[in-house]
């Protein structure tokens, strides 16, 4: 067995080894004998270049050294066996958990901040049959392109509900992706997505729209999920690093993001796609947190932010106890049936539990975790039973339901520095420029 540290996850088989409670000495184990190997080779370097320096200055042949050398050697490699096996592990020698060995690293500013724009429900190819449905795209692209220039954020997020699935033609449906990239790709600046239910439509998958990115869209951070990971038709489920310095061995800062499905599969007839993160993923998280910890050092040296599309059902009881004042932000969207994950149909009710429950308890310095789905609500709030906070994007698209004064925008999110325990300052930003319910999401937050 070979630990999944040694590859990009990306590539890594989750089902093989999902839950096997000895994984963590094994990797420990194999995490070992790879620094000796690298050590003891480092040595014996050594050793060939002090024969071949003291050939070289007695002019002879170094052949006549050899006895010499060998017994040199193993008492040198014996040496080190015991120093290397006996030493901490430095953090130097461990190659893995990097997912992205080929792009730009994602970092802080040389200032210590980084900011993070949400574009929440796109919603981009209604209605393409008349006039009025691409001109939303049209209107969804300038605001993106106005919002961009004037924030200049250091990384993006689409969190869902990119395109109108159910409205657009199955033959370009695609092609919406290259749209909705145009105005990233225009200013250079890397993003990852998450997807909705109205990305799994009989025209649409969420599978589609992520290959369609990656192969469009060259700063794009998204992945697709391991074997096994993420259920029928929730494929997007992975993690970036934020580090500090372009060049850290370790992130100070990482960036979780989850599918949680829904929609319709592409099945004749069609059929309803469960709208809630799979129980797989938990297990998952698990994994990857642990393999963080054998890479990086303990998880409370570094933060974390989640990212998922629909609310998860935790939040749904929350919302009678608003504050205006406390909780600021437009809440015109009463929760309910299909508001938040595993609710349309009451049979599977708290069928989220599971990744909720793994979310909260492996993810470290979880600042907040932020949905979309419905539209007319901005607000964050700490959930209680978990201690974490819960924020609301804002509907970006002109595309999806809407009403009047709810307006259009993003949500940003800005880190004052990569400290994990320092909190962080988020607000709405409509189109205009007017920006409106500003809060720290910190320890003292509600």
């Amino acid at each position: 067995m070979f630990c999944a540290w040694s590859v990009p996850s990306v590539i890594r088989s989750h089902a093989s080894r999902s839950h096997e409670p000895s994984e963590p000495d094994i990797c420990a184990r194999q995490k070992r004998l790879i620094q000796v190997l690298w050590q003891l080779g480092r040595r014996v370097l050594a050793v060939a270049k002090i024969v071949k320096f003291t050939a070289y200055r007695a002019k002879t042949n170094a052949t006549m050294f050899a006895p010499f050398a060998c017994a040199g050697l193993v008492w040198i490699l014996s040496i080190s066996v015991i120093s290397v096996v006996s030493a901490p592990i430095p953090s130097q020698v461990f190659l893995g958990l990097d997912p992205y060995p080929t792009k730009p690293r994602v970092t802080f500013r040389s200032d210590g901040t980084f900011k993070i724009t949400v574009f929440c429900d796109l919603h981009y190819g209604e209605n393409p049959w008349d006039a009025w449905g691409p001109q939303q795209d049209v209107n969804s692209t300038e605001l993106m392109e106005i919002v961009l220039a004037d924030e200049k954020p250091d990384y993006v997020v689409l969190n869902g509900d990119l395109i109108t699935g159910e409205n657009t033609f199955k033959q370009n449906s695609t092609t919406l992706i290259d749209e909705i990239v145009k105005p990233l790709n225009a200013v250079k600046i890397p993003f990852s997505s998450t997807h909705g239910n109205h990305d799994n439509e009989p025209n649409i998958t969420h599978l589609e729209e992520i290959i369609r990115e990656q192969l469009v869209a060259p700063l794009s951070y998204t992945r697709i999920a391991p074997p096994g990971v993420g259920g029928e038709d929730g494929p997007g489920t992975y993690w970036v690093p934020v580090y500090t310095h372009a060049h850290d061995l370790t992130p100070s800062l990482v960036l979780w993001f989850f599918d949680s499905r829904g929609g319709f599969n592409q099945a004749d007839p069609s059929t309803a796609v469960p709208d809630w993160v799979d129980d797989t993923v938990a297990g998952w998280i698990a994994q990857e947190t642990s393999l963080m910890n054998l890479a990086w050092g303990p998880a409370e040296t570094r933060g974390a932010l989640a990212f998922v599309h629909i609310p998860p059902h935790a939040i749904q009881a929350l919302q009678p106890g608003l504050n205006s004042t406390r909780d600021p932000g437009l809440n015109a969207d009463l929760l309910g049936s299909g508001s938040t994950q595993a609710t349309t149909d009451s049979a599977n009710l708290g069928k989220d539990q599971a990744f909720w429950d793994a979310l909260n308890k492996n993810i470290k310095n979880l600042h907040a975790v932020f949905s979309g789905h419905d539209h007319g609500n901005e607000w964050c709030v700490r959930e209680p039973t978990k201690d974490v906070i819960f924020c609301f994007g804002k509907h970006s698209g002109y595309g999806g339901y809407s009403s009047a004064g709810w307006g259009h925008g993003v949500r940003n999110i800005v880190f004052s520095s990569p400290n994990p325990t320092d909190g962080l300052e988020s607000w709405i930003r409509l189109e205009d420029g007017t920006t409106r319910a500003r809060v720290v999401l910190d320890a003292n937050y509600n």
